[in-house]
C-alpha cells in the first residue's frame, strides 16, 4: 500500500488493479527465469503467460532487467531516502546498513529474495548490469556518505568512495555466501560478518 503510507489517502481501484497486475507480471517473469534462465526468457513469453500484451509489459517495467529486480531505480530511491532520512548523528556504517536493509526488504519474501539473487550471480549478463548500476548508486550516495564523515583526515572523497564500495563489496559477498548455501541464515548477519572481517 505504497500509496496509502505516501500520501495518507486509501489506494484506488485503478492503483490496486495496476498494483495486482504488476505483481503477477513480475511473478511470472520470475518462474520463467529459475526454470528456463534468464537469457533464455524472451519478453514475448513472459507477456502471453502473465496475459497482457508487450506493449501493456513495457508500461510496467521499462526494461527486461527490471522483471527481475522491479526496477532498480526504485531501490535507488529507497537507498538514497533511507540514508539521507536518518538523523545526522547516525555513523556512515550504520546508515548504509539501514539503506540496505531497506532495499532487501522490497523483496516479497525470503523465497523470492533467494531467486533473485541466485539468478542475479548465475546470469553474466545480469551480474554486468549490477556492476554498472552499482557505479551509479555509488555516485548517487556519495553527498549522503560525505556528509557523515570527519574531513580532518586526508581526502573526505576518496574515503567516502571506499566505504561505499567497501558496503557493497561485503553485499555481493553476504548474497553469494547466502545463495551458496540455500538461503540459510539471515542475509544481514552476513553481511555483518563480512563487514567485521573488513573493517577488523
Amino acid at each position: 500500500m505504497k500509496r496509502e503510507a505516501e500520501t495518507g489517502a486509501p489506494a484506488t481501484l485503478w492503483d490496486r488493479t495496476r498494483r495486482l497486475a504488476s505483481q503477477e507480471i513480475l511473478e511470472t517473469a520470475l518462474r520463467l527465469f529459475t526454470e528456463q534462465g534468464y537469457d533464455e526468457t524472451t519478453i514475448a513469453q513472459i507477456a502471453r503467460e502473465a496475459g497482457v500484451s508487450q506493449r501493456t509489459l513495457f508500461r510496467y517495467f521499462g526494461a527486461k532487467e527490471d522483471l527481475l529486480g522491479g526496477g532498480q531505480d526504485r531501490f535507488a530511491q529507497v537507498l538514497t531516502d533511507t540514508i539521507g532520512g536518518l538523523p545526522a548523528e547516525t555513523g556512515v556504517w550504520e546508515a548504509l546498513r539501514a539503506g540496505i536493509t531497506a532495499v532487501l526488504d522490497l523483496h516479497d519474501g525470503r523465497d523470492q529474495a533467494l531467486e533473485r539473487f541466485r539468478l542475479l550471480h548465475g546470469t553474466a549478463s545480469l551480474r554486468a548490469g549490477w556492476l554498472e548500476k552499482r557505479l551509479r548508486f555509488q555516485d548517487d550516495l556519495l553527498p549522503l556518505v560525505k556528509a557523515r564523515m570527519d574531513g580532518a583526515a586526508g581526502s573526505v572523497d576518496a574515503r567516502a568512495r571506499a566505504v561505499i564500495a567497501t558496503a557493497f563489496a561485503c553485499l555481493d559477498a553476504a548474497s553469494m555466501t547466502w545463495v551458496a548455501d540455500d538461503g540459510r541464515g539471515d542475509i544481514m548477519d552476513l553481511y555483518d560478518e563480512c563487514l567485521a572481517a573488513v573493517r577488523g
